[in-house]
């Protein structure tokens, strides 16, 4: 008699809209980039095939954009299947809880998250929970004794009430929603090594030290994928998405991952299975060790039980000290074949390759009520710092011999080397990005036309381009959660990521390829002061400080402003030797421009509070501005 299946898989409603709008979308990129390349002038020829390079490139990642929304599927468990077959025989689980200092991650804040990860609903018995400080702090130390007592009556609390979360800091509302992108994650085959002496689980769960558990039976969900009859000896991880809960109603960062959640973690289930995002994440043991996939592969899940150390505690702890050491790596595929990638600030990416490029497949687990929860960047400053390291170690990913290209080919589908190089390619979207916002509003005040004009035919494949592409955007957003403001700011943030932090990614990358400088891991603070609390909640951004950064986000704002007065200046003055005509497109993009750039006035000329964009700012993008505008670019 076959057995029911523990989990199931559906695909995702409306895709027949989406691929329709792809489509068209399509033929209209195709047809803007024929109208680039028959119609060069002769005047502005270099800018105009600038454009083409831009447009060329922007279509290029259009496409390999379509690889993880062309097939999203969605997945659903059976637990009460689970349990009717399983009952309390089901695998142990070591839980890996990662922090690094005590000053940016409050132990408190990481307390909270080891007592939501304790109190699943889970045989305790099978539940081992570690938790690595990079830093060594006596203070966590002592936040973790603490917590241990404090467990003995929030357990049993959270059991008889079925409370969630089960994050105290979560239930009772207290905690200051603290902030965080990824944490080390340098040292987790040394967690690894060490579990595999004291407990030595089948399954591991990786989740960051502020991200707590959300739902008691997320363990159970991740098991009805592993013990599936049909598919469970296929997968090596399931993967649930990183969910914010200290996101404002508006979305003032850009930070809500609700499409990304929504529509590209299941495109990339689609196409074999979810990349590894470092946190929320249940992993099989043995693929962590190196193990390739093979048909007759068969999991020992009793291996945690029976398979218990026979040593003192004593000797069980000096075994567990030596495999801590960096020595026990020597000459050894520790970081290489086995454990966690080293040498990327995104090695959670590159293991997550790996483990796809050995055959085996992952899942990626969405239920209605989110498994983990944690809080997110609450400042611009903190937003574009994540933002770079993503894109620097997946840029950096992409020019290795880990390049999805290279490294998967023939060992995964091509769409989902298409897929993983959509992060890789964050980055180089820098560069055409920063020359499509600068030369067409330069081009409109030097009177140089580069769109086609309102009458001609040609301007219908750009229109239809960027008007059905950002209504679909703004369609998806809505349709997720998000709200039309929220969208909007999304649109800005964009922008700004990319002609910052993806921007330092690629200049990053390329000096660390010509030995220039070495990679670094910067842990970002999860703290904000009360002002800088106070400014996010009303969704104010937050500068300050005379970053490089804002300089950068000033003069593209100031640029635009001017480019946008002084080409209606000309256009009015010059009568019909500039008409409206042949330069309606880059009105539409500069105006938008400034448009979209009006919180960027606010703070360089109106604004009073520390927030502010600071004068030395202001005036050092005066001076590029200034600069801009006095060099012969056409």
């Amino acid at each position: 008699m076959e057995m029911e299946r523990l989990f199931a898989t559906e695909k995702v409603g409306g895709r027949a809209l989406y691929k329709l709008q792809a489509v068209t979308v399509f033929v209209g990129i195709c047809l803007v980039l024929c109208y680039r390349a028959t119609h060069v002038p002769e005047a502005g020829r270099a800018a105009w095939l600038g454009m083409l390079a831009a447009e060329l490139w922007f279509g290029f990642y259009w496409v390999i954009t379509q690889s993880v929304r062309w097939h999203p599927i969605r997945r659903r468990t059976f637990k009460d299947r689970l349990a009717a077959r399983y009952g309390d025989r089901l695998p142990c689980v070591d839980i890996f809880v990662c922090t690094a200092d005590p000053q940016s991650e409050p132990p408190s804040l990481v307390m909270a998250t080891v007592l939501s990860l304790m109190a699943y609903n889970y045989p305790p018995e099978k539940l081992n929970v570690y938790l690595s400080d990079d830093g060594g702090s006596i203070l966590t130390f002592y936040a973790l004794w603490e917590t241990s007592s404090f467990a003995k009556h929030w357990l049993p609390f959270c059991r008889r009430y079925n409370v969630e979360p089960r994050s105290p800091a979560a239930y009772f509302a207290e905690s200051e929603k603290p902030n965080d992108p990824r944490d080390l994650e340098e040292w987790s085959f040394v967690k690894i090594r060490v579990s595999s002496v004291i407990s030595n689980s089948p399954i591991i769960l990786n989740v960051d030290c502020d991200m707590y558990s959300n739902n008691s039976d997320a363990i159970r969900d991740a098991m009805c994928f592993f013990l599936d009859q049909e598919m469970g000896h296929k997968i090596a991880f399931v993967q649930h998405p990183q969910n914010y809960n200290n996101m404002t109603k508006n979305n003032i960062y850009g930070n809500s991952f609700n499409v990304l959640n929504h529509v590209e973690l299941r495109g990339f289930d689609g196409v074999g299975g979810p990349l590894y995002i470092g946190t929320g994440c249940f992993h099989r043991r043995e693929v962590l060790c190196g193990r390739r996939f093979t048909n007759d592969y068969k999991e020992d899940w009793d291996r945690g039980i029976k398979e218990k150390i026979e040593l003192s505690i004593n000797q069980t702890e000096e075994k567990a000290k030596s495999l801590a050491t960096c020595f026990c790596e020597h000459n050894t595929q520790w970081g290489n074949e086995i454990g966690v990638k080293y040498g990327c600030p995104v090695e959670d990416v590159i293991t997550g390759l790996t483990i796809h490029c050995r055959g085996w497949k992952s899942v990626c687990n969405n239920p209605p009520r989110e498994a983990f929860t944690g809080v997110g960047p609450t400042t611009l400053a903190q937003t574009i710092l994540q933002h770079k390291r993503w894109s620097e170690g997946n840029f950096s990913i992409f020019l290795s011999k880990y390049c999805p290209f290279i490294f998967g080919n023939g060992n995964i589908s091509l769409q989902l080397q298409m897929a993983y190089s959509v992060y890789g390619l964050w980055a180089p979207n820098s560069l055409p990005t920063l020359y499509y916002v600068i030369i067409p509003s330069m081009g409109l005040l030097k009177g140089i036309p580069l769109f086609p004009k309102v009458m001609s035919p040609w301007i219908m494949p750009y229109m239809y381009v960027t008007v059905v592409k950002n209504i679909y955007s703004a369609y998806e957003a809505l349709l997720y959660g998000d709200t039309l403001r929220g969208w909007w700011n999304g649109q800005r943030m964009w922008m700004i990521r990319r002609i910052t932090s993806y921007l330092y990614g690629v200049i990053d990358t390329i000096r660390k390829m010509l030995g220039l400088s070495k990679m670094s891991f910067v842990v970002s603070p999860k703290v904000s002061d009360e002002d800088e609390s106070k400014r996010y909640e009303q969704e104010i951004m937050e500068f300050g400080t005379s970053s490089p950064d804002y300089v950068i986000i000033a003069t593209i704002a100031l640029l635009n402003l001017v480019c946008l007065v002084g080409g209606f200046c000309r256009i009015f003055t010059s009568g019909r030797n500039m008409p409206l005509n042949g330069f309606f497109l880059q009105v539409v993009l500069c105006g938008l421009l400034v448009i979209i750039n009006i919180p960027i006035y606010e703070a360089m000329f109106l604004r009073k509070d520390r927030g502010r964009i600071p004068v030395s700012v202001t005036l050092t993008s005066i001076g590029f501005v200034m600069l801009a505008l006095s060099v012969p670019l056409f």
